[in-house]
């Protein structure tokens, strides 16, 4: 939830397949889509908040835990559910 203009929380706006990543943060023809993919909803099934990157290791969040974050934190991540989300907004 954000502020609106009268300082009374306003939930963000998601997108109309929160679960699928935006094709600018994760684009379909990317060369590990399928297997990131395979990890992201793996981490769903389980019930975690993230998962590790197939090529690079590192720690991704997924889009149920940006979903129940309930905001946009603005720093690019793959996953983020919001509509419109840019980094460093």
């Amino acid at each position: 939830m954000t502020e609106g203009p009268t300082g009374s929380p306003t939930e963000e706006v998601t997108r109309p397949e929160p679960l699928e990543p935006h094709a600018d943060r994760l684009a379909p023809d990317h060369p590990y889509y399928r297997e990131i993919m395979r990890e992201h909803d793996a981490a769903l099934e389980r019930d975690e908040f993230g998962y590790l990157d197939p090529q690079t290791g590192l720690f991704v969040m997924t889009a149920t835990f940006h979903l129940q974050r309930g905001k946009c934190c603005h720093n690019g991540c793959r996953h983020c559910p919001y509509v419109g989300a840019k980094e460093g907004a």
